[in-house]
């Protein structure tokens, strides 16, 4: 790992073609034998050294054959267009992982993805309301995803769910809730009703610290 002091902290979106419950989160293979998906984050207050990231948003499109832990895997990142230069290196140098300890979020997606595409620069659009299940991220020209939450099947009453991983890298525990995707980028899909999780997350080098 290398010497950095950096620190996101936010609101955290992420969204799959899996069923309710992400089987990643269970060490279980995806639902249809492959993963495609995304996340997105809205830095309510970070920095990576000097670098102020406050109020920026970003997102990436994954694609991967199978199981995560099987690798070979696509990503293309997002990038709200406001990022200055010294910003959009400071949130690059974050999700190489290279910046990160052994075992946490950045440093597992650097090992496990093989292509990464160009990535693209775009104006956000995030509502984010983790109590109510709901939420929105769209990135224009790129990416859209609509969160809900899930309905009874019966009576149409919102359902509630949480999952609680204490170990875990991405997040800490999360509103289990319905997505819709529109991947328009290098990373094509589309997706209706199926798995979403909603975070307050903090991330750091170590790690998840909240």
């Amino acid at each position: 790992m290398a010497a950095s002091d950096w620190r996101l902290e936010g609101e955290w979106i992420k969204s799959c073609n899996c069923a309710f419950g992400c089987p990643c989160d269970f060490n279980a293979p995806p639902t249809n034998g492959r993963c495609q998906g995304l996340v997105g984050m809205r830095i309510t207050k970070g920095h990576f050294e000097r670098t102020s990231l406050d109020g920026l948003m970003f997102a990436a499109t994954v694609d991967f054959p199978g199981a995560l832990h099987l690798g070979n895997g696509a990503m293309q990142p997002i990038v709200d267009e406001r990022a200055t230069p010294e910003q959009r290196d400071a949130l690059f140098k974050i999700m190489s992982g290279k910046y990160s300890a052994e075992g946490t979020l950045f440093h597992i997606f650097s090992l496990i993805t093989t292509t990464i595409h160009d990535p693209v620069f775009v104006p956000f659009e995030f509502t984010f309301d983790k109590d109510g299940r709901m939420a929105k991220l769209i990135a224009r020209g790129v990416l859209e995803t609509e969160v809900e939450p899930i309905k009874n099947p019966v009576t149409g009453t919102a359902h509630r769910i949480q999952v609680v991983m204490p170990d875990g890298f991405e997040h800490r525990q999360a509103e289990v809730a319905s997505a819709n995707i529109h991947s328009t980028g290098a990373i094509r899909f589309d997706t209706k009703g199926t798995h979403s999780s909603l975070a307050t997350v903090v991330q750091t080098p170590a790690g998840v610290a909240a």
